[in-house]
């Protein structure tokens, strides 16, 4: 059974006082740049702590310790790595209360559903424990007389991950898991707004025996961002974030000769259909709209209602919005926290202004609720907007935040349309009790996710999460096999073994038969 430690002094409080720094060659490092940001605690609006944002010279220490521990870690056997991923898996596991405490602390979201992220991300690691097998490659005996041929995977070096906001611990382990299980070292440039996590997982790491220099954490800005797409040395690079910024470091790391998967945002549709079972597709809408006060890629953002279901649809939703408790993760009975910062509530609330101004009707309103007017932190209660169309502000904009937005058509045919012509492609639902429309529906969704009844179709760890159109760049989506995949790269071996008296000089092209 392993063992597994107590947490250190270090682990309690990650960032070893009021500064966030940057963990290099296996131990925490103060920043040097002499820049810094704010770190809010996003329940009572309160600066918690700063972070240290790197230069271009912490960045490429980082990068120069992850490059000196690649080739012993390369060559460290594969049972040895698995031995190591399964410490991590049962360190989080065992620490997964103090490590959604930071979560909560400085993201916002409420204690289930900062345990609930850590849970999927215990997925991806115990998937990554499975590698031995997962790496296993092909083999041809006698492809020609006395030739056999094989194709093996080896890992690509330093690799870079770029996490948002929005999971600051789930993210990274869909990034890390896959990438040093398969002999890669790793870079993490995480969020500056909730930066303590990745402190505490670096810790975790090393607890479990990751190598010095295997895992390494670099906070910062653009200016990070920018030496990590252009540094020689880094062969990947992994990114989570909005579709402009996936856009840009797509194109600024692929033109550094750099492999790059580049995951950005997304407008989620929800079809219902006339004959779905309303209450279910009621309680999911609001679970998937305002679920981490819809700070999430995957939270179902438009409902499109077909036909004449529209009306007792609102009527369902609204009948279960007063009775979602909005408040501070400090508060059990809470369900749905604040919004990261106070620039980002503003941006959100904007949209219901200009929706109403649009022509849109603004059902339920968040700025109602008491903790928005009346507390510091950055609240904003449950909204929902009825009658959106398609050329408005609010439906074209991934508005980020607890906005539950209402398209009506007439058709199943428009509602396919809407969800095919969005530029957006990352994940979809369609709620009916009808077999046949439900496999319709996943045979012409234009989107990387499909759900049937299912309101965030997340793909379970041996899948891969990745959308379609403006919502991926790259070719290759994340974790599960597509990780793996992205993480490797592919050497095919035709070996021939001395066979006295066959050898003869031949300059034709060679033939298998």
């Amino acid at each position: 059974m392993t063992q597994i430690a107590e947490p250190s002094a270090a682990m309690a409080s990650p960032t070893g006082g009021a500064v966030v720094g940057h963990w290099i060659g296996g131990r925490l490092v103060p920043g040097t740049s002499g820049r810094r940001g704010p770190v809010y605690n996003p329940a009572t609006g309160q600066l918690a702590r700063e972070v240290d944002f790197a230069s271009t010279a912490e960045v490429d220490a980082a990068v120069a310790a992850a490059k000196a521990a690649f080739p012993a870690w390369r060559a460290t056997s594969l049972s040895k790595r698995t031995d190591i991923l399964f410490r991590i898996r049962n360190l989080v596991e065992a620490n997964r209360r103090e490590l959604a405490a930071i979560l909560t602390a400085e993201h916002g979201k409420v204690p289930s559903d900062a345990l609930g992220e850590i849970a999927r991300g215990l997925e991806n690691l115990e998937f990554a424990c499975g590698v031995p097998s997962l790496l296993k490659g092909g083999f041809s005996e006698q492809v020609s007389g006395g030739i056999d041929v094989y194709q093996i995977r080896q890992p690509l070096g330093v690799v870079a991950g770029i996490t948002p906001f929005n999971f600051p611990a789930m993210v990274p382990m869909w990034m890390f898991a896959n990438a040093i299980a398969c002999g890669n070292t790793f870079v993490l440039k995480p969020s500056e707004k909730d930066p303590s996590a990745s402190l505490f997982m670096a810790e975790l790491l090393r607890q479990a025996g990751v190598p010095d220099g295997v895992f390494n954490v670099i906070q910062g800005d653009k200016v990070a961002v920018d030496r990590i797409l252009e540094h020689p040395d880094i062969a990947a690079v992994s990114f989570v974030g909005s579709t402009p910024i996936a856009r840009y470091i797509y194109e600024t790391g692929t033109r550094n000769g750099k492999r790059v998967q580049a995951l950005g945002g997304a407008k989620n549709h929800m079809v219902l259909l006339p004959d779905a079972d309303l209450d279910m597709a009621a309680d999911a809408a609001v679970s998937a709209a305002y679920g981490s006060s819809g700070e999430r890629c995957m939270a179902i953002s438009v409902v499109v209602a077909v036909g004449d279901v529209a009306d007792p649809f609102i009527e369902a939703v609204k009948a279960r919005l007063p009775k979602i408790k909005v408040g501070p993760g400090t508060d059990p009975e809470a369900q749905m926290g604040p919004l990261i910062t106070r620039q980002h509530l503003e941006r959100v609330a904007s949209f219901l202004d200009r929706s109403r101004e649009q022509g849109a009707e603004v059902v339920c309103d968040g700025r109602d609720h008491p903790l928005h007017r009346e507390s510091d932190g950055f609240f904003l209660g449950v909204s929902l907007i009825d009658r959106v169309t398609p050329d408005m502000d609010s439906y074209r904009n991934e508005i980020f935040g607890p906005v539950l937005e209402v398209v009506r058509v007439k058709t199943y045919d428009e509602a396919v349309r809407l969800v095919n012509e969005n530029p957006y492609g990352n994940g979809t639902a369609i709620f009916t009790r009808d077999g046949g429309a439900a496999r319709q529906f996943q045979f012409e969704a234009q989107a990387g996710m499909v759900g049937i009844n299912v309101p965030i179709p997340v793909p379970v760890a041996y899948y891969s999460f990745g959308g379609w159109k403006g919502s991926l760049f790259g070719d290759l989506h994340m974790y599960g096999p597509e990780g793996l995949q992205f993480y490797t790269k592919a050497k095919v071996v035709t070996a021939r073994w001395p066979d006295p008296g066959t050898s003869k000089v031949d300059l034709g092209f060679p033939r298998t038969r």
